[in-house]
């Protein structure tokens, strides 16, 4: 989507002591350039979503994105989608992201259905799914509810449908977890965050943002049933999977 947003420059400026990071009106405004700017491969992932969806698309299905921020990954999706009577959801629990979602993809999307809705992800129900999208979504959810909201996708899939699952990561291994966090602070330096603003990020996202391992997201996923699940992608301590029901 080829629209105009501001620079992210929230954390040049002084934050409340102590507040953590909430998708309010201010970084909706500068969501864009935010992502680009401090996850590595996001618009790698976008245009793969668009052949995943190609892939496992199929007739008279819904397709889910839980966290749909300001709907990118509906449209990676509408893109890819060649299957008859397919019905888009956007959920996500912040009005801001919801409000300004609306007005981008309005006159954007092919697909006969388009719902948005603002609302927990835990709390929707799911179903008749070709295709879920979960990206940088499920670490921001506390952790001992991360397990009910997989199996929810998975009860909600049709039979040979998809998660796609993208997340940052934390690693075992100590020298392993060094390097790869390094090398992402100095990507978001490499993209003009200045060490203030890492920092002061980093702050706001403490506890709010948790990640998992691949491997415990990897288990996670078996014993909700999928019948596989594949790594597909790495760029530092973010990656993405693919779980196949």
């Amino acid at each position: 989507m080829n629209v105009q947003f501001e620079k992210d420059d929230i954390f040049t400026r002084p934050q409340t002591q102590d507040a953590p990071f909430v998708f309010d009106d201010r970084v909706a405004e500068v969501f864009p350039d935010m992502v680009r700017r401090s996850i590595p491969g996001y618009y790698d992932v976008l245009e793969m979503t668009t052949l995943f969806a190609s892939r496992f698309a199929q007739p008279n299905s819904c397709y889910y994105d839980l966290g749909c921020s300001l709907g990118a990954s509906l449209w990676a999706m509408d893109r890819g989608i060649d299957q008859p009577n397919a019905e888009l959801v956007g959920v996500d629990n912040s009005p801001a992201m919801i409000r300004r979602c609306k007005v981008l993809l309005k006159d954007r999307i092919k697909s006969p259905a388009l719902h948005l809705i603002c609302a927990d992800v835990q709390a929707v129900t799911l179903a008749n799914a070709a295709m879920v999208v979960l990206n940088y979504t499920l670490q921001f959810v506390p952790q001992d509810h991360r397990a009910d909201l997989v199996q929810r996708i998975f009860n909600g899939l049709k039979p040979g449908g998809a998660l796609l699952l993208s997340e940052k990561v934390r690693f075992e291994e100590e020298q392993e977890q060094a390097f790869q966090v390094d090398s992402y602070h100095a990507f978001k330096q490499f993209n003009g965050y200045s060490q203030m603003e890492i920092s002061r990020k980093r702050n706001a996202l403490e506890n709010v943002l948790v990640p998992d391992t691949i491997e415990v997201h990897k288990q996670r996923l078996l014993q909700a049933g999928f019948r596989s699940v594949h790594l597909w992608f790495q760029y530092f301590n973010f990656v993405s999977l693919v779980a196949v029901k």
